[in-house]
């Protein structure tokens, strides 16, 4: 058993300033005001069901298609600076479609397990073991579910300008995520 604590909390703080759960805050509220009722614990469900299978068939996925980690690793790291940029300069980049429904798409699919979270996840998975990411994904989605579950409780203690302050804050961290991720796997492609 290759339990560590260091790297469940490492990875668990990666995956949550990918994930970007407080900073989502505005976008499912917005969601909740157009479509009602958020299935929250479908949506949690379908994402960490998605994020594991992706943890252990993403390689072979990559590699049946020739591309090997380091590629993917840093391709990721510039989808997680372009997302860095969107919280910290307050743009948006990522247009997505109106959503008719707010379970499956668009919150467990692209909002939580979306492509930079994806990328992370295999990038993880070069650095740590495997079972302590499965536990950084489940502690991921536990608080994904209760922010979904208290989204509009949030927004009332946090305000607007809370909000936007915690998600600059991870904005930042992401940032530094995306370019260590980059000046680590660039080395593997050389």
């Amino acid at each position: 058993m290759s339990f560590d604590i260091k790297e469940i909390a490492t990875a668990s703080m990666i995956l949550f300033a990918v994930i970007d759960i407080i900073g989502s805050i505005p976008i499912i509220i917005d969601l909740r005001k157009r479509v009602g009722h958020i299935q929250s614990e479908k949506a949690s469900i379908v994402a960490a069901v998605l994020m594991i299978i992706f943890l252990f068939l993403g390689k072979e996925i990559l590699t049946l298609i020739g591309i090997d980690v380091n590629s993917f690793a840093v391709a990721g790291s510039f989808i997680l600076f372009f997302i860095a940029l969107e919280m910290i300069l307050g743009i948006q980049l990522y247009k997505d479609d109106e959503p008719e429904t707010a379970a499956v798409v668009p919150l467990a699919f692209p909002l939580i397990a979306g492509a930079g979270t994806m990328t992370s996840i295999l990038s993880l998975r070069a650095e740590y073991h495997t079972t302590n990411i499965v536990i950084a994904i489940l502690i991921n989605i536990i608080f994904v579910y209760i922010v979904l579950k208290s989204s509009g409780k949030i927004e009332k203690v946090l305000g607007k300008q809370g909000i936007g302050v915690i998600r600059k804050i991870f904005g930042v961290i992401l940032l530094a995520i995306a370019v260590k991720l980059f000046a680590t796997n660039i080395k593997g492609l050389f």
